[in-house]
């Protein structure tokens, strides 16, 4: 017997479960894959912003995995204060995705439980707001709700030989995909009654099924396809740079130039990788000559003041402090404005140490504090041969031009 779905109450809340506790095995080695780069920024942020745009006022609860809590606090810093503040504490997930889903479903239960939630999943970061908004009626209408699309191939059912049995009517078949939208309590009583049993569940709709509600399949978006493969993020970045150049025409540059003497140590920072050496750098923080050249370059791409505008050297609390803190406010504040990062090129002047060795590493360690493909990251080097202070090897200099893109 099928269920009737509870009544929705008369003003609806929606909140969104995103799934972000797999391994993501498929997409090849490295970090799980909601937390790979694609373009500017990781997956999930892409994902994160792109449901907070949907439904500018819901809540998002997101379950991740115990190991990535420091992933997960990064990603968080490429949206937008908006959708931050909407962002719930993260839940860690279990050992399946059913029992992740249960675990954040509860996690909103004892919190304010809304009326409608859409479940979806961390690696589908072209959701769109007429797929959410179909979702959202769906799950008011049916209670239980899911969006699936045509298939396009013919389907062969085989055996454990891999002989055909039977050629299924694609007609009748759908690929489902998320989000997946249900009534609240239906959703978490279903998944609360799966627990008790032995069998593993694939999505949410099969669990809606289970508990004995039916299932409304409404239209879903060959767009909205889930990073599985290599090939699936090969076809994701094509998307996000087509999107990013039409979205994003205000093209603007900055500069930025510092200067640090040497003092009595043994090691120097330049872009955030340590080099022996036979001095340090002198300075109120790590003194990362570089990085600063670029934090201000950035800063003056958006007309915002430099490195002490923002950190002055008067406050203790940045003395000593690590370089990056202000290359991330900086790359944030752009950010927050909507824009991207599109290019830098950074010279180095200095007699010694001699850079060459270590400007590969320099650049994927930029690359990755700015959240930029390292084929964005330009380092070079020069000598004043012998001329000037830094001909007299009594300090570094850095120059830094920045390219970023901001909505018009």
């Amino acid at each position: 017997m099928i269920e009737k779905a509870p009544e929705l109450r008369p003003k609806n809340t929606i909140a969104y479960l995103v799934v972000a506790a797999g391994r993501g095995s498929r997409a090849g080695e490295g970090i799980p894959k909601q937390y790979r780069f694609l373009g500017n920024r990781v997956v999930l942020s892409h994902t994160l912003s792109a449901l907070h745009v949907c439904a500018p006022k819901a809540i998002i609860q997101v379950v991740i995995h115990a190991d990535d809590q420091e992933l997960y606090e990064e990603c968080l810093t490429n949206l937008t204060p908006q959708a931050r503040a909407l962002v719930q504490p993260a839940v860690f997930g279990g050992a399946t995705r059913q029992e992740s889903v249960r675990l954040g479903l509860e996690a909103l239960a004892n919190r304010t439980p809304p009326d409608v939630v859409l479940i979806h999943d961390a690696a589908r970061p072209f959701v769109d707001p007429a797929i959410v908004e179909r979702a959202v009626v769906s799950a008011q209408t049916y209670g239980a709700a899911a969006p699936g699309v045509a298939l396009t191939d013919t389907v062969k059912q085989v055996n454990d030989q891999l002989m055909v049995v039977a050629t299924p009517d694609r007609h009748c078949l759908r690929a489902v995909q998320t989000p997946q939208a249900f009534q609240f309590l239906l959703i978490l009583e279903a998944h609360r009654k799966a627990a008790d049993g032995l069998r593993e569940y694939t999505d949410d709709a099969m669990i809606a099924e289970f508990a004995g509600y039916s299932v409304h399949l409404f239209l879903g978006d060959t767009k909205n396809f889930k990073l599985t493969t290599p090939e699936d993020f090969d076809r994701a970045m094509d998307i996000i740079k087509q999107h990013t150049y039409a979205d994003l025409p205000d093209i603007r540059t900055g500069q930025g130039y510092d200067v640090h003497a040497f003092e009595p140590g043994d090691q120097v920072w330049l872009g955030g990788v340590e080099i022996a050496h036979v001095f340090k750098l002198a300075g109120h923080s790590d003194a990362d000559v570089l990085m600063h050249a670029i934090t201000d370059a950035l800063l003056g791409a958006i007309a915002e003041g430099d490195i002490g505008a923002h950190f002055p050297p008067s406050d203790p609390r940045w003395k000593g402090a690590a370089s990056r803190i202000f290359l991330k406010h900086a790359c944030q504040r752009i950010r927050e404005r909507g824009g991207m990062i599109a290019h830098l090129d950074a010279t180095i002047i200095c007699e010694a140490p001699k850079i060459g060795p270590h400007r590969d590493r320099i650049r994927h360690s930029l690359a990755a504090l700015m959240a930029l493909d390292v084929d964005r990251v330009a380092i070079k080097a020069t000598t004043t041969e012998g001329l000037g202070f830094t001909g007299r090897k009594e300090g570094i200099a850095a120059l830094a031009i920045a390219t970023i893109r901001l909505p018009s």
